[in-house]
């Protein structure tokens, strides 16, 4: 019997749908929806200015801790490579004294065929792989003359020595490879940060960007308040102090002058001649290092970088230093142990000044309450107060020589 249902038109059906009212609702939600997800967000749904502005310094202080984190593997790396080179050179040499060594065998064993004497001794001997397994043997040892035996002791030795060299360089070039690893993570790391920051920048309006600069500004003229207050109390100090050495030089009278001011000073002021030569020394190299750092104003900061074309916080305090004849460790983190630690109000110039908690920003004193550094991604060497980012930030101040 033939069916009396109509066929069904095909590609009409949409899965799950059995009706065309159901169908065009469902498809008529599914736009709605389309739209609603493709729609821009609210105002109410976009971040403050403020909020942005938060995000973007926690951005680029998570992208210095990530420099410096770089640049102390990237010195690392530089170490291994170099005590590799070594190894590798020193391997080489060894191979070369263990052949010959071997040729020095050789001959003796060709001796010995020639003669007739001992020839499965000696092919035993250089077809073994543990030379000394075999010459532990009496009969042979007594059959050999004083040279051989220096010969094969040599041998042995130099064996030894090559095979153990060769592990420590096998070694070094692991821990190198997973130092290079754990670099590339760390540029990849402060690239991410940069990218999103720029990213939120980006997005921000003419009027956002100014009202943003605007508060900068506002923010650098407290910062610029607060250098002008330490210089003026860093002043008045150096007064009170000059003043009570005049007060001191004058009670001592002219016989305690010599014991005062002489090179010695041992017996009349020993707190003042010393302190003042070793404040000469240090001022005499503060100068070099504050002539180069000045020199270096206007360059851009980039992450990573030592000079000469730009430079990255720690990269200036190093090369700063470095003009003055004193090494500085690469990072933030062990420059900040590189020295004696004072009272931001006994800074002097030259001394290294240390940011946020976990010393991830560092900058060169130059007096009055100002510095000379590399500040961030985007900007150039410059001078600044030391207050830019309020006082909270300062970490510490270190006198490195």
């Amino acid at each position: 019997m033939a069916s009396h249902r109509k066929s069904r038109t095909p590609g009409t059906r949409v899965a799950g749908i059995r009706t065309p009212a159901l169908a065009t609702a469902a498809l008529t939600s599914v736009a709605l929806l389309s739209q609603t997800a493709d729609a821009a967000p609210s105002d109410d749904d976009r971040p403050s200015l403020e909020e942005v502005e938060k995000k973007v310094d926690d951005l680029y202080r998570q992208a210095e801790s990530a420099t410096e984190k770089y640049n102390a593997v990237k010195e690392k790396t530089t170490k291994q490579r170099k005590r590799v080179d070594t190894l590798l050179d020193d391997v080489a040499k060894r191979t070369q004294t263990l052949n010959e060594a071997r040729e020095e065998l050789g001959s003796f064993a060709a001796a010995q065929y020639r003669t007739g004497a001992g020839v499965p001794d000696t092919a035993t001997f250089l077809l073994a792989d543990s030379p000394q397994d075999f010459f532990d043997r009496d009969q042979l040892m007594d059959r050999m003359t004083g040279r051989q035996k220096a010969a094969v002791d040599d041998y042995v030795t130099q064996q030894s020595e090559t095979m153990e060299k060769r592990k420590e360089a096998t070694e070094s070039l692991a821990t190198l490879t997973d130092s290079q690893d754990d670099l590339k993570t760390a540029k990849a790391t402060v690239q991410k940060k940069l990218s999103t920051a720029r990213e939120l920048m980006s997005k921000l309006t003419a009027e956002e960007k100014a009202r943003l600069a605007a508060a900068e500004e506002k923010k650098r003229e407290e910062a610029v308040r607060k250098a002008a207050e330490l210089a003026r109390q860093q002043a008045e100090q150096q007064e009170a102090e000059e003043e009570a050495r005049r007060q001191q030089q004058a009670e001592s009278g002219p016989s305690g002058t010599s014991d005062s001011s002489g090179p010695s000073g041992s017996s009349g002021s020993t707190s003042t001649t010393p302190s003042t030569s070793a404040d000469s020394s240090y001022a005499a190299k503060a100068e070099k290092a504050l002539a180069f750092a000045r020199a270096q104003i206007g360059k851009p900061y980039v992450w990573g970088a030592t000079g000469p074309d730009s430079y990255d916080c720690s990269g200036l305090t190093q090369g700063a230093w470095k003009a003055a004849g004193v090494s500085l460790p690469r990072t933030t983190y062990d420059q900040v142990e590189a020295g004696t630690t004072v009272a931001v109000s006994q800074a002097q110039p030259g001394d290294l000044v240390f940011f946020y908690d976990d010393i991830t920003h560092v900058g060169v004193y130059i007096g009055n309450g100002m510095m000379i550094h590399a500040p961030k991604p985007g900007t150039y060497v410059r001078e600044e107060s030391i207050f830019y980012d309020g006082e909270s930030s300062i970490h510490s101040v270190v006198r490195p020589a």
